[in-house]
């Protein structure tokens, strides 16, 4: 078979491999490899949000600070960052079923010492070790099914994986606190071992090896320690940055400074001709669909995490939710996401598209844009069927977004250029959410002050609106039995919570508002994804 020069994505073609188009070329028990890897990754999501609820319950138990609880939560994500982008190398490194099943065996085994640990340190060193395990269970399932499906058959298997991976982080916090009101801590990770085991079971029995993975002779050493050290430093500036003050507190500058050495360092390397076998394959950006696609796929994370981060906090704070009320709040938007995706994988399949995909992406960016405005104009005294309003439509715009997104975005790669391409698409979504966590959390603490001092500055005798609402509260005080002093003065109180409760609300309306606005700024990447989806069994592959 041969490759023409129109056939090839933006980069070199140096080999040819046929995409599978009939039953007999293809693994027949593929829904049954499916079935697992959803699973699986399906848990490893899950994992990321699901303890979010437990740790004040798990701070209690192990005698810990609310600052060194949320280790649990960063030493997961920490890991699984670095290891993300090695996941292409170390699956063909030992062989894509080798190392599926075994992650998913030291997935479940970590969490089994997660929930049997009793101290802190034990805790976070296990869920690290999770994080470790759980890396592959989301670039490498999604570029093996990406490989073992037929183009007609894409469209439908990559929105159900989608559907795993955009609901999964908002049942996460509902599954976590429904486990924790009704039993205890330890059982969100017991609940990890039968599932795993029945996933690892299915890839171990069905999964063959790709024919196309590249076994590197050799390890890139310098590679590995320039991405620990760059991605290590930058996540953990991320991840407490917002709560050490940011660049007034000196680790944060140091660790900055020695990330920014260790990723430029990184790139340098990895492009060099003199490394041979890269541990990321950043030459595989030289695709146009990949590199947008990408670039996207951080303003998702940021409006998918992001927003994940600051809701509950709203709802519970402002609105005085319950954390099971916020999650039951939450599920109209999960169920919006999961419907929207399966009909989004039905209008975009590779072969027979109904819509081409830049009308999707655009309709679904316009929509969560949409319900970013309606999170953004939310007042203290909004009710949950207001809320979920907000939530579905997001949830809606959410669906249109990741599976087009995701199919134009790989559709051009061929042999291990999908593992590679997975590997950093599915970084950039994880550090987009790293990135929307630290920016938001920063952006609602500053605005409130901002807003705060703002309002006080109406908050004087000579405002008449001021004097009303004073005079109002004290007669009302007054009427209920006290005395004009002490009436007086616990209407002053009032309208200083009042106050702050405004200033908190418009803060985190501003957070929405910036989400929003952050997925305009962006839009225009849209028109460099191809508009249609390639047809035929050409395929390329990007030169080392």
């Amino acid at each position: 078979m041969r490759v023409s020069a129109k056939d090839a994505p933006n980069g070199t073609v140096t080999g040819v491999q046929p995409i599978p188009s009939s039953d007999e070329e293809l693994n027949p028990h593929r829904w049954m490899i499916m079935i697992g890897l959803i699973t699986a990754t399906i848990l490893q999501v899950l994992d990321s949000t699901v303890v979010n609820v437990a740790l004040p319950q798990m701070a209690g138990n192990l005698s810990a600070t609310t600052e060194e609880i949320g280790w649990v939560a960063t030493g997961y994500i920490l890991s699984s960052v670095i290891v993300l982008p090695m996941t292409a190398w170390l699956s063909g490194r030992f062989g894509r079923k080798r190392y599926l099943t075994g992650s998913i065996l030291l997935f479940i085994t970590a969490s089994f010492f997660c929930g049997t640990s009793r101290t802190l340190p034990e805790l976070v060193f296990w869920r690290v070790i999770q994080g470790v395990g759980g890396a592959a269970l989301l670039s490498t399932a999604q570029a093996t099914l990406r490989e073992i499906f037929p183009l007609e058959q894409q469209g439908m298997v990559q929105a159900i994986f989608m559907m795993g991976v955009m609901v999964a982080p908002t049942v996460g916090p509902t599954l976590g606190g429904y486990i924790t009101d009704n039993y205890n801590w330890p059982w969100i990770f017991f609940i990890n071992i039968p599932i795993g085991l029945f996933s690892a079971g299915m890839v171990y029995a069905f999964l063959h090896d790709s024919p196309y993975q590249k076994r590197a002779l050799s390890i890139d050493w310098w590679g590995i320690g320039l991405l620990a050290v760059g991605m290590g430093c930058l996540q953990y500036v991320l991840e407490e940055g917002n709560r050490d003050d940011w660049f007034d507190s000196s680790t944060i500058v140091i660790l900055s400074v020695v990330s920014s050495i260790a990723l430029i360092g990184l790139l340098a390397w990895e492009l060099s001709p003199w490394n041979q076998h890269p541990i990321v394959n950043f030459r595989v950006l030289k695709n146009r669909d990949l590199a947008a696609g990408s670039f996207l796929f951080v303003a998702l994370g940021f409006g998918l995490y992001g927003g994940m981060f600051i809701f509950p906090l709203f709802a519970q704070d402002i609105l005085h939710f319950t954390p099971t009320l916020t999650g039951m709040t939450m599920m109209p938007g999960a169920a919006a996401t999961a419907v929207s995706v399966m009909v989004c994988g039905k209008l975009f399949t590779p072969g027979r598209q109904l819509v081409p995909g830049r009308i999707l992406i655009f309709f679904g960016l316009a929509v969560f844009i949409f319900s970013m405005w309606i999170l953004g104009h939310l007042s203290s005294t909004s009710a949950a069927p207001n809320v979920q309003l907000g939530l579905i439509v997001r949830g809606i715009g959410l669906g249109f977004l990741s599976a087009p997104i995701n199919l134009s975005a790989l559709s051009t790669l061929r042999g291990s250029a999908i593992s590679e391409g997975t590997a950093l698409m599915n970084l950039m979504r994880q550090l987009g959410g790293s990135f929307g966590i630290a920016v938001l959390g920063t952006y609602v603490t500053n605005n409130t002050n901002v807003h705060r001092a703002a309002l006080i500055a109406h908050v004087s005798p000579v405002n008449p609106v001021y004097q009303h609402t004073l005079m109002h509260i004290t007669h009302e005080l007054q009427a209920n039995g006290l005395t004009f002093i002490a009436a007086q003065k616990a209407a002053f109180g009032l309208i200083a919570q009042m106050l702050d409760i405004q200033t908190i609300t418009m803060s985190y309306n501003d957070a929405f508002l910036l989400i929003g606005m952050t997925c305009l700024f962006v839009s225009p990447t849209i028109f460099l994804l191809r508009n249609r989806l390639p047809v035929g069994t050409h395929t390329v592959e990007i030169s080392e």
